[in-house]
């Protein structure tokens, strides 16, 4: 299991979730909600917690 912190903008992080959530390898465990980085209003973070998926392609 892999604990994963993704940092970026809203849309970015958005996409980004949904690229692993959809690929037939990576099994989504539990996605935090976003977090706003601190001194500035564009960036954030969100945590996720990932691991091999037993799916064969």
């Amino acid at each position: 299991m892999l604990k994963v912190r993704l940092m970026g903008t809203k849309n970015d992080i958005a996409w980004f979730k949904k690229i692993m959530q959809r690929h037939p390898k990576i099994e989504v465990l539990e996605m935090s909600d976003l977090y706003p980085n601190k001194g500035t209003d564009k960036y954030y973070r969100s945590y996720v917690e990932v691991k091999k998926s037993n799916v064969k392609e």
